[in-house]
C-alpha cells in the first residue's frame, strides 16, 4: 500500500524530492504517454525510485490529471482517491 505524505497548507514546501526522482534523469515523454499509449516504461522506472511515495502524495494533493506520478496512471490515482473517501 502507498503512504500518503501530508502537505502543508496544500502546498508542497519541500520539493527537494523532485531532484532525487529517477524520472528527472530520464526522458519525460515516457511519463506522459499519448492517450492509449503504454505506461509500462515509466512504471518500471518508478518501481526503483526512492521518492515514489512523495511523488504520489504530491500528485494526489495537487490533483495532477496527466502522466505517471508515483508509479500510478491518472486512472489508478482516481481509483485510489475514491477508495480513500
Amino acid at each position: 500500500m502507498y503512504r500518503i505524505y501530508p502537505l502543508h497548507n496544500g502546498v508542497d514546501e519541500d520539493r527537494g524530492w523532485q531532484a532525487r526522482a529517477l524520472c528527472a534523469q530520464t526522458d519525460p515523454e515516457s511519463f506522459f504517454p499519448e492517450k492509449g499509449g503504454s505506461t509500462r516504461e515509466a512504471k518500471k522506472i518508478c518501481l526503483n525510485c526512492e521518492v515514489k511515495a512523495e511523488c504520489l502524495s504530491y500528485a494526489l494533493s495537487n490533483d495532477e490529471r496527466f502522466g505517471i506520478w508515483g508509479g500510478l496512471s491518472e486512472r489508478e490515482r482516481r481509483r485510489l482517491k475514491r477508495a480513500a473517501v
